[in-house]
């Protein structure tokens, strides 16, 4: 059987990792769900929480794809959304300002050298339970308070809720603690990776989003700290819901190479 080899590009948005694949040739075997899985392990692969494939689209600029660290199509994954933004610009098919089609739909999204601010679809709907908050961010998350975050065991208390609450096709699970102001600090458990990662940034849009809910966050911009690096979430509260909503951070091209698939 003959291998391919193929460029790859390694990127990070406050420790959360990517493998990044100019796929606009249509050359990369998508349906592999094993290679997306190997590429993605730490000891047998490149190592990363998801794979993207970049790709034309008629509407857009560009199609992001993304792949789960476990090989499978994944939700909208927003730090990952900054990183490909960043690899767009880095190949010459954007400039500052930028419109794409993802997993979710449209997303308009602005490139500078130090950070990447992308705007994340409205949120209609926050569920208050009795220890937690439930809403969809383009993917879905628990938002829980605790105390001692430091200390929390997020990959057993994660796994736990991930499952026992949500069952097979599961749900993110965020932890957070409060700072000083609008200021977070958040570890989150992701399903499809199956344990913790150093920054999530659906989830950390859905702690901001959750926090004002509460009446916890005063402001409408909250800065989120998490194992990775600090993000920002700006939004405007209406009705029940949220909208205008922007996830801002920073982005790093880490290495590249070549695979073979």
């Amino acid at each position: 059987m003959e291998t391919k080899t193929l460029p790859f590009y390694k990127y990070q948005g406050t420790g959360n990792d990517f493998i990044i694949v100019d796929n606009r040739q249509l050359v990369f075997p998508k349906n592999d769900t094993k290679l997306i899985a190997r590429l993605c392990d730490r000891k047998f692969g490149i190592g990363a929480d998801g794979l993207m494939l970049l790709e034309n689209d008629e509407m857009a600029d560009f199609r992001m794809v993304y792949y789960n660290a476990d090989g499978r199509e994944g939700s909208m994954c927003g730090n990952g959304a900054r990183c490909l933004v960043d690899f767009a610009h880095f190949l010459g098919i954007i400039e500052q300002n930028t419109t794409f089609m993802a997993v979710d739909g449209l997303h308009t999204a602005s490139w500078g050298p130090d950070q990447v601010r992308l705007q994340m679809q409205d949120v209609s709907e926050i569920r208050e339970k009795p220890n937690y908050l439930f809403l969809d961010t383009g993917s879905p998350h628990h938002v829980q308070l605790v105390a001692g975050i430091e200390e929390y065991n997020i990959p057993h208390e994660g796994k736990r809720l991930r499952y026992g609450l949500y069952g097979e096709t599961g749900s993110n699970i965020n932890f957070v603690e409060p700072l000083e102001g609008n200021t977070f600090a958040v570890r989150t458990y992701e399903r499809g990776v199956e344990d913790e990662t150093l920054s999530c940034g659906t989830g950390v849009t859905a702690v901001a989003l959750a926090m004002h809910h509460l009446g916890k966050a005063t402001k409408e911009a909250v800065r989120l700290k998490t194992k990775g690096g600090e993000l920002a979430v700006y939004f405007r509260r209406q009705g029940k819901g949220y909208t205008d909503i922007t996830l801002e951070g920073p982005v790093e091209q880490v290495f590249n190479g070549i695979i073979s698939v």
